[in-house]
């Protein structure tokens, strides 16, 4: 169960690199195609353009998940604690006013709960 919780968690924290690489790509000017043809199926416009449209089909599951969960702490734990790192384990144990063992626990159940919830959107 642990492993599982691992991943769960490495997904969230890709999931905050892919919003920046999102942001980042969108600030980037639109692809311009000229009228050449290349040699290959794909130039690299085309290319760029369907790793953005990957990307925010991706981070709309993750979004879908987190915004499935009605627990506002289980929320805040995710959002602020797991993607953003508005806080460190001590400032939420202070936020949330619990134990770190609570915490531990709650932030564990917080994603089993997204788990849950991504899954049953990717499947």
């Amino acid at each position: 169960m642990r492993q599982d919780v691992k991943k769960i968690r490495n997904l969230l924290k890709q999931y905050a690199k892919l919003k920046r690489d999102l942001t980042a790509f969108n600030q980037v000017s639109s692809p311009s195609f000229d009228g050449v043809s290349s040699h290959s199926s794909r130039n690299g416009a085309e290319s760029r353009l369907i790793n953005h449209v990957d990307l925010s089909y991706q981070l709309k599951e993750v979004e879908d998940a987190l915004n499935a969960i009605d627990d506002p702490q289980y929320q805040f734990i995710l959002h602020d604690y797991v993607i953003e790192k508005h806080f460190t384990r001590n400032e939420a144990c202070n936020q949330l006013s619990v134990s770190v063992s609570k915490f531990n626990y709650m932030k564990n159940e917080a994603l089993r709960a997204f788990a849950k919830f991504y899954s049953d959107l990717t499947v």
